[in-house]
């Protein structure tokens, strides 16, 4: 019988960026309804996120996307726009 090889998928590029993608992901991380999470929707004042839950959205951020990102940056990420603005534009520098 043959066996089957598998490979781990690598790291997510800009062509995988995805908004949709990320929103899942956000509302897995917040343990919230999709639908919950608008483009708009601010992380804090809206879904409740404090800092135990920001450091959980950056440390699942970087690895799900080959990106680092910088305590100042974080700050910025106040909304799925700004989160998907933030990574758009460090996947594009990287490629």
């Amino acid at each position: 019988m043959a066996e089957e090889t598998r490979t781990a998928p690598g790291p997510a590029t800009h062509t995988d960026l995805d908004k949709e993608r990320l929103r899942g992901l956000l509302a897995e991380i917040l343990d919230v309804d999709v639908s919950e999470i608008s483009d708009r929707a601010h992380f804090v004042d809206d879904l409740g996120v404090d800092s135990l839950m920001a450091l959980e959205i950056t440390v699942r951020l970087e690895a799900e996307f080959p990106v680092k990102l910088a305590e100042e940056e974080l700050t910025q990420l106040a909304t799925l726009d700004d989160t998907y603005a933030l990574l758009d534009a460090k996947l594009r520098a990287a490629s």
